[in-house]
């Protein structure tokens, strides 16, 4: 893909190359060799890099839309900029000018089919906000209804879709012609961001949002989502409850004297821990603006238009990521660390090993005015980054989170410790998880498995007799323990010997089923059989039990050397 000659395109081109040469790497438009981080390399950040993190988010304003929401989107990626410079990108402000109310009259027209004065019996004409994509007005249904109606900028989609193609035809120039660019996947990174933005554009998506998000933490008394009203809400247009009140960190020392800001902080905290760490399902933009202390004294959620999803098995080892640097476990840090990223070819595990636990002893040590967990993690990526290592953007967005979290909960309780808040609710976000993965579980599936298990087990069973019996059993195994060894036989031969006695038991059951009494019945059944299924059951969960735990163990246990 070469680069556009298009007179628009070629001013584009010219503003992204002068970000990149003030704020990042010069060797990107240069095409040198230099290898460090974009934005510097690592430490303490001297006099002009701090001039440069307070100047880029009003330099990002003045470029548009679209390089704000870069800003955002890049305030998740810990292996690219260094902590400094995701802190000043996380605290990106989203504002923009007002544009005509003439506008919203003919949006609102064109998306609901009807013109305003028929839709509601009030409409503010001056914005209570105004952000690069869209402008949000106060309003009232016909039937009383309180409502804030955002409305999305005209042109937005075709400017946005023009700076696409231009950061993709900027990060393809680049990934032909720099290392670092392919070091760091700037092609994929665009794609991605791509994606997202594309997805903010559509208010109905955020619409689908804001009721699941309400949904998952309807248990959270003291958080409050915004309903959408969908049948005046489109893809440019959405009307959703009008929240009341003030931004957390803008609320006056009296007024956080008038609400308890320790239980609101631990609220808020421990809802996000379960939306990350359980749900899988999180409003992935909660900096200050977003987040809103309510006239009778709850917290609000607003604007879902940048929300994220974990997969299961990534929620598992966030948690106990978080858990381990929190609790000072830095070895095992490390350890989930490993799992979670992808290595490599310049991975230095020792290195990594090192520089973490030295992070998380200094993280032990601080006082509780320095203790920022979203930081840490940061600080945690960015050193895994300078060690090969890569992670998916959902760690970025885990500490990018606790970061701005972090600072509201300051802000409702300034003595609010999020490190203690931590351990205090990983137990039970833990019980949370496990109850989760066992109403997931498909019993139909389990079943048919279990039968083919059976079917298969006496054959199977058989080829390993007969192997042995002809002297043609072989295991080809690392090790020189024949103690260890022989224990390890041992349990498989326990293992299948009660795996036989459980099927024989299930199927003697099945025969018993068959037989009719009309003496001694359970639940309408033969009574023996009942309990030869219960017996079955119990016999099964106590083995599977036993499995998990020795496995568990033997996991945790560290290796032998000789082994």
């Amino acid at each position: 893909m070469s680069l556009s000659l298009n007179p628009e395109y070629l001013k584009r081109y010219k503003d992204l190359a002068r970000l990149l040469l003030k704020y990042g790497r010069a060797d990107m438009v240069s095409a040198g060799g230099n290898d460090g981080k974009i934005g510097g390399n690592g430490g303490s950040p001297n006099p002009k890099t701090m001039r440069k993190m307070e100047e880029l988010p009003r330099e990002l304003e003045r470029l548009g839309p679209t390089f704000v929401k870069l800003g955002q989107f890049l305030s998740t990626r810990s292996d690219m900029l260094p902590p400094e410079f995701i802190v000043t990108l996380s605290r990106l402000q989203d504002k923009a000018e007002e544009f005509p109310f003439e506008s919203i009259e003919q949006i609102i027209a064109r998306e609901l089919g009807a013109p305003i004065s028929d839709l509601f019996s009030e409409f503010d004409k001056k914005p209570i906000a105004a952000a690069s994509l869209a402008q949000v007005h106060r309003a009232v249904l016909r039937d009383g209804r309180q409502v804030a109606v955002k409305v999305q900028r005209p042109g937005i989609p075709s400017q946005i879709v023009r700076d696409l193609e231009v950061f993709l035809d900027v990060a393809s120039f680049l990934d032909r012609h720099v290392d670092a660019a392919r070091k760091f996947m700037l092609h994929e990174t665009i794609g991605e961001f791509r994606k997202a933005i594309i997805k903010e554009l559509d208010f109905r998506q955020e619409a689908r949002n804001l009721v699941a998000l309400a949904e998952n933490l309807k248990d959270f008394k003291s958080i409050v989502i915004p309903s959408p009203v969908n049948e005046l809400t489109t893809s440019k247009v959405l009307t959703m409850d009008l929240i009341v009140g003030r931004k957390v960190t803008s609320i006056t020392p009296l007024r956080r004297m008038e609400v308890n800001g320790a239980h609101l902080a631990e609220e808020l905290f421990r809802a996000y821990l379960q939306q990350i760490m359980v749900d899988g399902f999180y409003h992935a933009d909660p900096h200050p603006g977003n987040v809103f202390l309510t006239d009778d004294g709850r917290i609000a959620l607003i604007d879902l238009g940048m929300v994220a999803r974990i997969s299961e098995g990534l929620q598992r080892l966030l948690l106990r990521l978080t858990l381990a640097i929190s609790e000072g476990r830095a070895e095992e840090a490390v350890q989930y660390l490993v799992e979670i990223g992808e290595k490599t070819p310049e991975f230095d595990e020792a290195e990594l090993s090192r520089h973490v636990k030295d992070l998380v002893f200094r993280y032990q040590r601080a006082t509780l005015g320095q203790i920022s967990v979203g930081r840490l993690i940061l600080e945690v990526l960015q050193t895994a980054g300078a060690s090969g290592f890569r992670f998916p953007a959902e760690l970025a967005m885990l500490g990018k989170c606790l970061l701005n979290l972090d600072e509201i909960g300051r802000g409702l309780a300034p003595d609010f410790d999020p490190n203690a808040a931590i351990r205090r609710d990983g137990p039970k976000l833990f019980r949370q998880r496990l109850r989760k993965e066992i109403s997931n579980i498909n019993f139909y599936e389990m079943l048919i498995d279990s039968k083919e298990l059976l079917e298969g087990l006496p054959r199977n069973v058989g080829r390993i007799a007969d192997a042995m019996a002809d002297n043609q059993f072989k295991l080809n195994v690392n090790a020189i323990d024949e103690q260890y060894l022989m224990m390890g036989l041992q349990k498989i031969a326990n293992r299948l010997t009660v795996g036989l006695i459980l099927g024989a038991v299930i199927v003697g059951a099945a025969l018993l089923m068959q037989i009719e009494t009309p003496h001694f019945t359970i639940f309408g059944y033969p009574g023996i059989a009942i309990i030869f299924f219960f017996i079955a059951a119990v016999g099964g969960l106590l083995l599977a039990g036993a499995i998990l735990l020795h496995d568990e163990r033997m996991r945790k246990k560290p290796k032998n050397p000789s082994i």
